[in-house]
């Protein structure tokens, strides 16, 4: 056997760098290169192997872990999970920095390497610098945090090890149905450590991502429920984007005529402008989808985890019938549906063979014309209000409060969703958007116009606050000719922003749209509509009178901020002023920042659909009883299971 004398990291990246992935017949690179932060437990051995020029990845410098990590995230969605960038950390907090990262990919079901380095496997240090010690465990290192959030775990404590992880880690990575966060945890002293290792690992590797075929039997059953069914929905979830279903499922839609909704994951699959697209479903769905839902009979889930928010805490899908195409045996049982696991594209063309054969079409042009009517003059109208006519009456009065002083200090007039729909009229029909939590997600999901496919990156099945600038980084790196927007609140952007720097030192243009309304304000909002008052979600100075934070908001100059870094950044409060600075940003080579001072509770609310949320069932004040009952005689009405 011809063996390769090279230490275990030098051999990691021999191996990373010989790792390819192939589907319907094209082959490309899987590895793109490796993000790290060098510290004391990485860089000697790591560092040392990737600063040899013997391999073709790119090595990023990146300026906070999780950061590091979400911009991998985001390359790797908008590669549809076809090549990725691995994350190299330090022990210690560098690498409990990674763990909420991990949780995110694991959620979605997007691939993501981390490699943080470990304490001594020899213990001969021990307590080395950052460890955490376990008097009743030895064995047990701050990675061990990464087992409940990770895919595949290992941890290499001999050189030989490495052969085995790293083909289980590849077999993770590349399973369309099990993949997620995968971590290889690296001691500091076996990443130095040099053994013999076989010339075959380090040989070109093509992992295939095979289209799974569904049965025969379970397709005809889903067939005969279709044929049988009223008024049958397709809901499209992030399956259908990364088996590439666009095309077939609006064929699909269009031959038979269903009608379809999207996940916040399936969005932009299929653009916003075909006629059977009702939009976004759920709890931050529209008017249109989620009416129209209501009357459906079957619904047929495509690549979707069927989370709480796509099904309105199962209250939305309390009575219909339940077909899942899904690869997950996991998520394709939930609901009572009838599974057929299968490739979304695939099964839907052989769906269609079958119905074809018995010369199915759905007749509801008329419904789908009605509720996409009411939905656009319902956009119509709450884009061309200002004020409190936007805000729930349970909460106006503190509104009324809340607005006089947030213009006192800002003089904005601009609401929320004005400033989303300029934006979405603006920006070229190509651009990509990029966005995670808070109520952003929300008016995006139900507001914007897809004019592109796969234009859509928004991350809302962990909704990681801080997500949004470091995976626009990502998909930027991943698709260098594209506009990319990152689309974040003021709060998220607090959370994180490291890699905007990043983006400056690798040429890579975003432009941050922020939308900063002095607060947490979908929370707030889901406190005073729920019988609290807004606590502790705006950002106040404290009071020396109470102690509280009630005193006055805290005013950001964001745009300083951005312009610290580098950037050019521009404060907007009106739409001709947020006009204006998209043209700028469009004209601009670098990365650039847009401060739009947003009124307060000025978003998107819920449409026809209900969240199951922890309400106390007992309290002092008497509106959040009320509010108890009626969440009581809403989860009567939903699925139990």
């Amino acid at each position: 056997m011809k063996t390769v004398h090279c230490t275990t990291a030098q051999a990691l990246v021999r191996f990373l760098d010989q790792q390819y992935v192939s589907l319907d017949g094209k082959e490309s690179k899987f590895v793109e290169g490796v993000s790290v932060i060098f510290g004391h437990g990485i860089v000697l051995g790591l560092g040392e192997a990737l600063l040899h020029d013997d391999h073709s990845l790119k090595v990023f410098q990146g300026r906070n872990e999780q950061g590091m990590a979400h911009t991998a995230i985001g390359f790797a969605k908008q590669h549809q999970r076809r090549k990725i960038i691995a994350v190299a950390s330090s022990i210690g907090p560098g690498a409990a920095n990674m763990v909420t990262a991990a949780a995110t990919a694991t959620a979605n079901n997007l691939p993501l390497l981390l490699l943080p380095a470990d304490t001594f496997a020899t213990r001969q240090p021990d307590p080395v610098l950052q460890q955490v010690e376990q008097p009743y465990d030895l064995s047990i290192t701050t990675n061990d945090a990464f087992r409940p959030v990770s895919r595949y775990f290992d941890r290499i404590s001999r050189p030989e090890m490495l052969m085995s992880a790293m083909i289980n880690a590849m077999r993770v990575l590349t399973d369309p149905q099990g993949t997620g966060a995968v971590t290889i945890a690296l001691p500091q002293d076996v990443q130095g450590e040099a053994w013999d290792f076989p010339e075959s690992f380090f040989m070109k590797r093509t992992h295939p991502l095979i289209r799974t075929l569904p049965d025969s039997e379970m397709l005809h059953k889903a067939a005969y429920q279709i044929l049988d069914s009223r008024n049958p929905l397709l809901i499209v979830g992030g399956g259908c984007r990364y088996s590439e279903a666009g095309t077939v499922i609006r064929d699909f839609c269009n031959e038979f005529k269903l009608p379809m909704a999207e996940t916040q994951a399936g969005k932009s699959t299929v653009t916003s402008d075909f006629f059977y697209n009702l939009g976004g479903m759920g709890v931050t769905g529209n008017l249109a989808a989620n009416r129209y839902v209501r009357e459906c009979d079957l619904v047929i889930g495509l690549g979707t985890r069927l989370t709480d928010f796509t099904t309105g805490s199962k209250e939305l899908l309390a009575e219909a019938k339940l077909i899942q195409i899904n690869l997950s045996d996991y998520h394709g049982l939930k609901l009572d549906a009838l599974h057929v696991k299968a490739d979304v594209k695939t099964a839907l063309e052989q769906l269609g063979q079958i119905l074809r054969q018995h010369h199915y079409h759905h007749e509801n042009d008329i419904g789908i014309s009605k509720v996409k009517r009411l939905w656009n003059e319902e956009v119509a109208r709450f884009t061309s209000v200002r004020h409190s006519e936007q805000v729930q009456p349970e909460i106006k009065n503190d509104y009324e409060r809340q607005l006089q002083e947030f213009q006192r200090m800002t003089a904005s007039c601009l609401s929320q969703t004005a400033a989303v729909k300029l934006i979405n009229e603006r920006i070229a029909p190509a651009s990509l958007i990029v966005a995670a939590s808070g109520s952003l997600p929300g008016d995006l999901q139900r507001m914007w116009v897809s004019r592109s496919e796969n234009s859509y990156n928004v991350e809302y099945g962990y909704s990681c606050m801080g997500f949004e600038i470091a995976a626009a980084l990502g998909a930027k790196l991943a698709e260098p000719k594209r506009e990319v927007y990152a689309m974040v609140g003021d709060a998220a952007f607090l959370m994180l922003h490291g890699e905007l720097v990043t983006s400056l030192q690798e040429n890579a243009k975003i432009t941050v749209c922020l939308f900063d309304n002095m607060s947490n304000g979908c929370i707030s909002n889901l406190q005073m509509s729920n019988g609290l008052e807004s606590f502790c979600t705006d950002f106040r100075y404290r009071k020396a009178e109470s102690g509280k934070l009630e005193g006055g908001y805290i005013p950001i100059d964001y745009a300083a901020v951005a312009r610290g870094y580098g950037c050019e950044a521009w404060t907007v409060r009106s739409e001709q002023e947020l006009e204006d600075a998209l043209a700028k940003a469009a004209r601009a080579k670098h990365s650039v920042l847009i401060d739009i001072k947003v009124l307060p509770k000025t978003m998107t609310d819920g449409y026809a659909s209900w969240w199951n949320v922890g309400l106390a069932s007992v309290s002092p004040f008497e509106q959040v009883n009320e509010a108890y009952e009626q969440l009581q005689t809403q989860r009567e009405k939903a699925r139990r299971y």
